[in-house]
């Protein structure tokens, strides 16, 4: 099944709901927010933020806020949804993100669930459709923008092996596929938790692992990348990547001898979100970002790499290489549910299939 989003705000659509390995912190300057009443406490003039955005995205992403805070000192700790999740769970009792940006919401969902998260409304949030932020008001996250699961296939690899490329879910279990297929780690992985999600959810949970166990046998690798499929697959070590739509167009635009396959069974999806960590003292500044990461000038950027976007703003398109009504490829979804059924999914996966995982670095 496939779910139609009722997208009243009428959300120009796709990319891949909940990607990179190691972890990059960064550190950029801007102009500190206005003064309040914690200011005194806490010091206004740096700004630490996790995310799981791709690498290649946050520099641009960033360019307009940078511009208005010139002198504001920004650290970026960047890792796949999985490492990022981890590490907020492990720094609950003594947090060191000031905010998360584009982290997957179903991860989100789970710092939620364990009282992480300082409830906050950014300016514009009646903009942002309903089905990508939190209900309650205020609301503990946002979405920006959504991704998706895509198959990212090297053409002339399977020329040189007489096969056809793979067009459903089903396609990637028949036996001449031994061995050339990677994924990412679900536990690691947004993009390897959405899938496996999107399997529990299109076909039940004991089809599902009986689908996956058969999957297993022609897996190759299992990566702590969501991007990693993808960049695999253009090189041609592995040719097949289960992967997520941007980065497998981003692979073909780059001249990787790769077609894009969205699945026609339907693809998982999550929400890249936006929430403001809980401490003793709250930065101004970083309400101020999570202001600025729902504002027009950041959805214009989230637009060019995605096509579901969480706001509707003038302009907006499909970016090449998504399908026509990228919503319709979409399969019918439910957050909370993912959220809530995460560990067990997890455990359940790593007890049938981390030997073939890659190693963590």
């Amino acid at each position: 099944m496939k779910k139609v989003l009722k997208l009243s705000v009428a959300v120009t659509l796709l990319a891949s709901l909940l990607v990179g390995c190691g972890t990059n912190k960064t550190t950029t300057s801007g102009k500190p927010g206005g003064a309040d009443a914690g200011q005194a406490e806490v010091n206004n003039k740096e700004l630490t933020i996790y995310t799981a955005l791709e690498d290649d995205q946050i520099k641009s992403y960033l360019e307009t806020f940078k511009k208005a805070h010139s002198d504001l000192k920004i650290n970026i700790v960047r890792d796949s949804t999985g490492v990022i999740t981890a590490k907020l769970l492990a720094e609950k009792d003594n947090p060191q993100a000031d905010v998360v940006w584009g982290t997957a919401a179903t991860s989100l969902l789970v710092l939620n669930q364990n009282r992480m998260l300082e409830p906050y409304a950014p300016k514009g949030v009646e903009r942002v459709v309903p089905e990508f932020k939190d209900t309650a008001n205020p609301p503990t996250w946002v979405g920006i923008d959504a991704w998706e699961t895509a198959f990212v296939v090297n053409t002339k690899e399977m020329e040189k092996r007489n096969l056809s490329i793979p067009q459903s879910y089903e396609d990637l279990v028949k036996p001449e596929y031994k061995g050339l297929i990677t994924m990412p780690n679900p536990a690691a992985s947004g993009t390897g938790f959405l899938t496996v999600s999107a399997l529990v959810q299109l076909m039940g949970k004991d089809k599902a692992w009986t689908f996956m166990d058969k999957l297993h046998d022609n897996i190759g690798m299992y990566t702590q990348s969501g991007s990693k499929p993808s960049k695999m697959a253009g090189t041609g070590e592995y040719p097949i990547g289960i992967s997520f739509g941007y980065r497998g167009i981003t692979e073909k635009k780059g001249g990787a001898p790769v077609q894009v396959v969205f699945p026609k069974e339907g693809s998982g999806w999550d929400v890249e979100a936006n929430g403001l960590i809980k401490k003793k003292a709250l930065k101004p500044i970083a309400k101020e970002f999570l202001d600025w990461a729902i504002s027009e000038d950041a959805m214009k950027e989230y637009n060019k790499n995605y096509a579901i976007i969480s706001v509707k703003t003038e302009g907006n398109k499909i970016p090449e290489g998504y399908e026509k009504d990228p919503v319709k490829q979409l399969i019918k979804n439910d957050l909370n549910t993912m959220a809530k059924e995460r560990d067990g999914i997890l455990a359940e996966w790593q007890k049938r299939f981390d030997s073939k995982s890659e190693s963590k670095k």
